[in-house]
Parts: structure tokens; sequence; C-alpha cells
């Protein structure tokens, strides 16, 4: 096990696999990123959360932010975790073998389970659960266990989605310059 440099989590090889970060990426102390892991520019990983790519792998792409506690794993050989540009994952998700597009938006305490897509700009409310191979669509808020469609997003939130993960980047920009000092 390695401390990075970027912002002070754990970077841990499994096998022959060792994560691939992005120079300008943020993992926060307490975080564990862990094997067939690729994280992208200006994105954070934020306190305790864990990212764990030993039986298949995950992507990260650029400026996504993955609040504290969460967990992101994958299935055995056959569901890779993907999660794409300027995704927002509220504390302490569960994001299991599934897609989240560009711009999606993951609530506070949610479950995304195996084959699951939330579509660009799609939305899952706080405490919902996402069930294998639900497809959250573009321009949608789903919420509950299990989740379900409960409305269109307004403008605000279709916003929100755009402009929210901006935020966390420059936040993880504040502390990877306080950790250097």
């Amino acid at each position: 096990m390695q401390r990075n440099a970027y912002g002070g989590g754990a970077v841990i090889p499994f096998q022959d696999m060792t994560p691939e970060i992005a120079d300008d990426a943020f993992i926060a102390p307490g975080a564990h990123v862990i094997g067939d892991v690729t994280i992208g520019a200006r994105s954070s990983i934020w306190f305790n959360t864990v990212l764990r790519g030993d039986v298949a792998d995950i992507v990260i792409g650029e400026g996504t932010n993955i609040q504290d506690g969460t967990v992101v794993h994958v299935t055995t050989k056959t569901q890779n975790t993907r999660i794409g540009n300027h995704v927002l994952v509220g504390h302490m998700a569960l994001i299991h073998g599934c897609e989240l597009q560009d711009h999606a938006f993951v609530g506070l305490c949610t479950v995304v389970m195996d084959g699951c897509v939330i579509e660009s700009k799609g939305m899952l409310a706080a405490g919902a659960m996402l069930t294998p191979g639900k497809v959250v669509p573009s321009g949608e808020l789903w919420g509950g266990r299990p989740a379900r469609f409960m409305r269109k997003l307004t403008e605000e939130e279709l916003q929100l989605c755009e402009l929210a993960p901006a935020h966390y980047a420059h936040l993880a920009e504040e502390y990877r310059k306080g950790l250097a000092s």
C-alpha cells in the first residue's frame, strides 16, 4: 500500500493492476483506491470512500465527485462500473456494476445495483434503491425503495446536474492545496 500525491488516501495495487489517477485528481485521506481503477482529471474521491476494482474495472471520468463514505465496486468479470464526466455521487452511496452517464446525479445514501444506468442529467433521489437493470432516463427524478419514476426534473434541477460537480472540483483543489502545505 502506498500513500498518494493526490491528497492522502491509499492507492493499492491488486495482483497486476494498479490504479491510474490523473495528476490533478483528489483522493482524500482515508479513501482507498484499489486495483483496476481509472480516475480522470479534476475528479475527487472524498473521505472514507472505497473504489475496489479487483474483479472487474472501474472507470471514472473528468470532474466527477464521489462523496464521503461511498463504496464503488463491480461484479466478477460481468459488470464493470462506468462513471462519466461531471457526475455527482452523494455521501454513503453504494454503486455496484452499473453506469452513471455524464452529469448524472446520485443522492445521499442511495444504492445503484448491477446493470443499472442513470442517463445524462438523470437524478436518483436520496435514500433510493435502483434495482438491477433499471434505467433512469435523462431529465427524470426517480426515488423510493425500490426506485420508480417520480417526476420530470425542473430547469433548476437540470442546472444543478451541470453546476454542482464544478463546486466539488473547486473544493477538492482547496483541499489539495491545504494538504500540500
